[in-house]
Formats: C-alpha cells, structure tokens, sequence
C-alpha cells in the first residue's frame, strides 16, 4: 500500500505536521520528561523523512540513494521553515532553535538507517 499512495501518504502527513505545528494546543498532558517534546519531533520528522524517500523512490523513480538525499534535504527544509513559522505566524507559538535541532536529527537518524540498510529498506 505504502508504494501505490506513497505520494498521497506524505503529502497528507505534511499538511497534518504543519497543521499541528501551527495551531494553539491547549492541555497537553505532561509525561513527566522534561525534553518530551523534543523526543516527540525527532520521532515525527524520522517519520516525514522515510514518506518523502519512499515518494522518491516509488512515484518519482529516483535511485535510493538519491531519494533519501532529496527526502533529507526537503525533511530538514520543512522543519526550519515550520519553526519559522510558528514564530512569525502564530501569537500562541513561538520559534525554538532546539525543536529544530531536534526535527533535524530525526530526519538524519531516519537517513543513517535507511543507507544502512539500503539494501532492505523499500
């Protein structure tokens, strides 16, 4: 499934991340772990990162290698520019420097796993 509406599966991801990104949250729970969230955006751009490659690979016929390159770059681009966004756009978010480190090592940790297994990934 993940093949046939990989394009459609990450681009609605993308609207829903960005979605959530930017609206006002009110309530959430606390799960007594100070940096929570900052686990919570590693896990969710490790996610966008391995929808983009697949949509790389499977609709748009890049090599592997290729399609987690341009995921990577489009997964790291994404993150900065939601930040961005939430500083600038958004009276009840503001841009944290640490959130973005954190989108951007789960989009590399999803990177260095894939070109590990490279060969059984997709």
């Amino acid at each position: 499934m993940l093949k046939r509406y990989a394009l459609i599966i990450a681009v609605f991801y993308s609207i829903a991340l960005a979605a959530v990104s930017l609206i006002k949250i009110n309530n959430l729970p606390d799960v007594g772990i100070s940096f929570a969230d900052k686990i919570f955006h590693f896990l969710v751009y490790s996610v966008l990162a391995f929808l983009w490659v697949n949509t790389f690979f499977f609709k748009f016929k890049y090599k592997k290698t290729k399609a987690i390159i341009y995921a990577a770059l489009f997964s790291i681009i994404f993150g900065i520019i939601i930040e961005v966004l939430q500083g600038s756009v958004t009276a009840s978010r503001h841009t944290d420097v640490y959130d973005a480190i954190a989108n951007t090592l789960g989009v590399l940790f999803m990177v260095l796993l894939l070109l590990i297994n490279r060969k059984t990934y997709i």
